[in-house]
């Protein structure tokens, strides 16, 4: 009897630390916008230390995304960086309505390399954006599905700059590429969100888009519909946290509702 008291000690064990260990190992994947990823990786790394569920997150396009998650793809959460990708979405029922919120926004911004010798500019009507390049191209994300490039073309089309811009246009698959664009130089100018600016070193924003030339920098989030994920309800209340709020905005976002704790 006493011989088998130590196996039956460590079945009991194992079975007492069981869900602990279950917990650690409960994991979350996110679609979210490019233009959050060091923001929303610094948000997941807290969530994780808090409470033990890892987050996958994968990053693109919300065009991309959106187009994977009405494929079938695995997630549990999307993060948009517009309301039309999110409508598109929710047109087709792949997100849960009632777990929608309009959670941050950010400014469009021009950049240019760090080392370049264009100071700042005030963008205004008649802004022209094609002179200032020069012999250049004006680096964007896609205009025709890409947040970050619909909200391009719409301000240079409310300024009257989109038809000598549009010829010098080097459209990216998304808003880090555009960065990357010209941070390696490789063009004079790139329109991005200030946030983007703000992370990368080797660009500078010479100016800021008006706030009316184009629609409101908005990112909804949502759970999708096919997720059976018990710990989304959690991530969504961290994402509306105090906590958050202050990590979202150490990056230049502005939070857009009352945080819930």
């Amino acid at each position: 009897m006493f011989k088998r008291l130590p196996v039956i000690l460590a079945f009991v064990a194992a079975f007492a630390f069981a869900p602990h260990i279950a917990a650690a190992q409960e994991t979350l994947t996110v679609f979210a916008a490019a233009s959050m990823k060091n923001a929303l990786d610094d948000a997941d790394a807290t969530f994780t230390r808090t409470s033990g569920v890892k987050v996958t997150a994968s990053y693109a396009a919300s065009s991309a995304l959106a187009k994977q998650i009405e494929q079938g793809a695995p997630a549990d959460v999307f993060i948009s960086a517009d309301l039309k990708w999110m409508d598109y979405v929710a047109g087709k029922n792949l997100i849960k309505p009632d777990t929608r919120v309009n959670l941050l926004s950010n400014r469009l911004v021009l950049i240019a390399p760090a080392d370049s010798k264009i100071g700042s500019v005030k963008i205004g009507q008649g802004f022209d954006i094609a002179k200032l390049a020069g012999s250049g191209r004006i680096a964007v994300a896609d205009v025709k599905a890409v947040p970050a490039g619909l909200y391009a073309k719409a301000a240079l089309e409310k300024l009257g700059s989109w038809a000598a811009a549009e010829p010098k246009l080097a459209q990216a698959e998304n808003v880090r590429a555009t960065l990357a664009f010209v941070a390696r130089g490789e063009t004079p100018l790139g329109i991005v969100y200030e946030t983007d600016a703000k992370i990368e070193p080797k660009v500078k924003i010479v100016g800021a888009f008006p706030a009316d030339s184009h629609p409101p920098v908005t990112y909804p989030v949502a759970v999708t519909a096919s997720s059976k994920n018990a710990a989304t309800a959690r991530y969504l209340a961290f994402l509306r946290s105090s906590a958050a709020k202050a990590i979202f905005e150490k990056y230049g976002f502005s939070f857009l509702i009352r945080p819930v704790s």
